[in-house]
């Protein structure tokens, strides 16, 4: 599958400080349609508190810009942030997507959290399940999906036009990689995705969904598959697969675990809705003393 060099959609961020997550809303100019990527829910974990004030300002966006939502896509299941794909298909339509192997998270995520019959592990939660090569339409826009797995089993690339969601696969050529030691991460695979990233074309524009800002520079989330080639850390650092895995495992192992992972995962592996007790009461769960990701976590 073949990017369409020649549609340019129109890509606007919208920053999260407090995960350091970059939302997209894609738009195709000439239609008003377009997707939404990788949103966020605001919580306040030791307050047990959820609130809407970023994914209002997209809905303000597409309201101001006279857009229509036909897609709201999750890269993956994200561990640091919840999203708020529901909240936003209720105010704003569009169906909610994210890769296939999201059964293989809800299979290891409803055992560590201990899920019920009730939590269902096919996928149902979310309206299309994106295989490789599956084709969609933003509008006028052609849009595609690539398995990129490594950071997590179900990781896609969205390809819309010129311009590719890489999720947490790569960050902005000075922060390299994903982290690769959640459960069913691997850095080998890790690497294969990178590389099928990298044999897209070298003009291709590509958006990260995290930005950590190294050494102090100024927030950045659009890059391209030249500049990764040219200047990825990790990939300048490791010339072979087994380099790359070497570099990756032994970083790993030394990162904490993400502040928001126990929440994230409960929302995410259910498209955005919050688990509820037997009352009906939104709840979550606390597992401990269960391994979450590298050698480092914090107590969970």
């Amino acid at each position: 599958m073949k990017p369409k060099m020649n549609q340019c959609p129109q890509v606007s961020g919208f920053f999260d400080s407090s995960t350091n997550t970059i939302s997209y809303v894609v738009a195709d100019t000439q239609t008003r349609a377009c997707a939404i990527v990788d949103s966020v829910m605001d919580i306040d974990y030791a307050a047990g508190r959820i609130t809407s004030e970023g994914a209002n300002k997209i809905i303000a966006y597409i309201e101001a810009n006279d857009l229509f939502v036909e897609w709201i896509i999750e890269t993956h299941v994200h561990a640091d942030h919840l999203s708020a794909a529901p909240y936003l298909q209720d105010r704003l339509g569009g169906k909610i997507g994210i890769g296939a192997k999201i059964i293989e998270v809800q299979e290891t995520f409803g055992k560590v959290f201990n899920e019920g019959t009730d939590f269902q592990r096919d996928g149902s939660q979310f309206d299309q399940l994106f295989e490789e090569g599956d084709t969609y339409a933003v509008g006028g826009l052609h849009g595609f999906a690539l398995a990129t797995p490594g950071h997590t089993p179900a990781c896609m690339t969205h390809v819309i036009g010129n311009a590719a969601f890489v999720g947490d696969t790569l960050f902005m050529p000075d922060g390299g990689s994903a982290r690769a030691d959640f459960p069913g991460g691997d850095a080998g695979e890790l690497y294969d995705s990178i590389q099928k990233i990298l044999s897209l074309p070298d003009e291709l524009r590509l958006f990260v969904c995290h930005d950590y800002r190294p050494n102090g520079r100024d927030l950045a989330w659009e890059t391209s598959v030249r500049e990764q080639k040219l200047n990825n850390i990790h990939l300048r650092s490791a010339q072979t697969r087994d380099q790359f895995i070497q570099l990756r495992e032994a970083r790993d192992s030394t990162l904490e675990t993400p502040d928001l992972i126990i929440p994230s995962l409960q929302v995410n592996m259910r498209g955005g809705e919050v688990p509820a007790d037997a009352d009906g009461n939104p709840m979550l769960k606390v597992p401990l003393n269960a391994r979450l990701s590298g050698q480092k976590s914090k107590p969970v």
